[in-house]
């Protein structure tokens, strides 16, 4: 792939940040050469120049931890890296997640834009067996029949019972409540954002006739 990269403002380095492709943490920065590029790109693991032993490393050559590249974009200036990979392990030399010690952990709620895009997949291959499909198959009544049901299983477990049958019930509305988005051609995401108008300071809530 070709990219326009200014190597020649830090002196024929530049710096790559390290962005796990799902859980989009940040794991580290290392800096590149056009020659540690040429090799990411050549084997589709990241290499960096390494300023203290003056050549090129890729991560992972000693430890086999390597950071095989999902993606590479410039930024606007062509002077920083934003490569998106597959960890193979710790990234960090002292073993941890990243090199700020952080966990490379997803945040749970973007598993929900992760299910739909699974719901998705099932609404257009329809395989045999599957649940999701049954739901599908049965349509649109019937799906908003299992949200409602599954609402006053919420609901029941809210007043009556444990907070973990609330968690368990809560979940299968909030699953059936996707499939019927997806059979409407609607995402949960559309969901959050008008969650995220109605946040807003001054916002006036209107009745849709």
């Amino acid at each position: 792939m070709y990219m326009e990269i200014d190597f020649d403002k830090m002196d024929g380095l530049v710096p790559a940040v390290i962005q796990d492709a799902e859980t989009k943490n940040v794991l580290m920065l290392g800096f590149m050469n056009r020659e540690a590029y040429d090799k990411t790109l050549e084997t589709g693991k990241v290499t960096f120049f390494s300023r203290s032993k003056n050549r090129l490393w890729t991560k992972g050559e000693t430890s086999g931890n390597f950071l095989h590249v999902v993606s590479i974009k410039n930024d606007c200036d062509h002077d920083t890296l934003l490569i998106r990979v597959h960890p193979e392990g710790p990234v960090c030399h002292t073993g941890t997640d990243t090199c700020w010690g952080e966990k490379n952990e997803a945040n749970p709620l973007t598993f929900l834009s992760e299910l739909q895009d699974f719901i998705e997949t099932r609404h257009k291959e329809m395989p045999e067996g599957s649940y999701t499909t049954s739901l599908f198959k049965d349509g649109i009544n019937r799906m908003a029949q299992k949200v409602g049901e599954e609402a006053l299983e919420a609901v029941i477990e809210a007043v009556n019972g444990t907070d973990e049958r609330l968690i368990y019930e809560g979940s299968d509305m909030l699953y059936h409540l996707i499939v019927l988005l997806t059979s409407k051609g609607l995402r949960i995401e559309q969901m959050a954002a008008e969650l995220q108008v109605r946040h807003k300071p001054g916002w006036k809530k209107t009745l849709i006739s």
